[in-house]
């Protein structure tokens, strides 16, 4: 189960931090993303992050803004994001993989909103 947090109505220029638990003995092995989707848009991939932390990818639109980040320990993967625009208005999606990012997504959480107000 993925439960996130942190979402909310921010200006633009703000920050956010998203955070996402997850229960079960597994998550060290998972592969951990954000995804969001838009009103009207189709769910998107935003950010991800290997089982070690070793790697993390982003699209590109976050780069520079966005950094992901996972604590293994406490079960938890982060999102930190700055510099919002309204473009980044969106619900924010957790997910997990068993294996590498390139595999199939199979956990989701259930989103958190994101609003970035002009």
């Amino acid at each position: 189960q993925l439960v996130e947090s942190g979402g909310g109505l921010v200006q633009t220029g703000a920050s956010l931090r998203l955070s996402c638990a997850a229960s079960g003995r597994t998550f060290s092995r998972n592969a951990m993303g954000w995804f969001r989707q838009a009103p009207g848009k189709e769910r998107e991939f935003v950010a991800a992050i290997t089982r070690n932390s070793s790697f993390t990818y982003y699209t590109t639109s976050v780069k520079g803004r966005f950094t992901i980040s996972r604590d293994n320990a406490k079960n938890t993967v982060s999102l930190q994001m700055n510099s919002l625009k309204p473009e980044d208005t969106a619900v924010y999606y957790c997910a997990a993989v068993e294996g590498s990012v390139g595999d199939t997504w199979g956990y989701w959480g259930q989103g958190t909103q994101v609003t970035v107000s002009e």
